[in-house]
């Protein structure tokens, strides 16, 4: 008699329902850390964002922040999830351009690849969802 590959406590169908949770979870917290950082220090993530050029630094300091939490957040939820994963794939993209393209500087080089990965793993989510385990599936 064969046995099967899993106990019956962790069937596939479990294991496959929890893996788009994780899967969210790993994939969000570094939004929401890098917008907890942003609260502990505004100035100097204005000042970042200023010394880059680009304008208006104080929107664009509340812009990130309402993007990293709020969207952390809700990805995590798996709340509007595809919308969510979609628009912290564009920030992930456009952070990376903004801010990351010195390409010959090693850490920033690191950075740009680091957040153009980030957005190829939220269009995995827009592609396929949240999963069994999300708000979205509850709706």
């Amino acid at each position: 008699m064969a046995t099967a590959p899993f106990p019956a406590a962790a069937t596939p169908t479990m294991v496959q329902s929890a893996l788009p949770l994780v899967g969210r979870i790993g994939i969000a917290a570094i939004f929401v850390l890098s917008g907890i950082a942003k609260l502990a220090a505004p100035g100097a993530t204005i000042g970042y964002i200023a010394a880059s050029g680009l304008p208006l630094p104080q929107l664009g300091f509340a812009i990130a922040l309402l993007v990293e939490l709020a969207g952390g957040t809700a990805l995590i939820l798996g709340y509007r999830t595809r919308m969510v994963a979609g628009i912290l794939a564009a920030f992930s993209v456009a952070t990376a351009l903004a801010f990351h393209g010195a390409l010959g500087d090693q850490n920033q080089f690191i950075h740009f690849f680091k957040n153009i990965a980030m957005a190829g793993g939220l269009l995995q989510v827009v592609a396929f969802g949240a999963g069994a385990w999300s708000l979205d599936a509850r709706r």
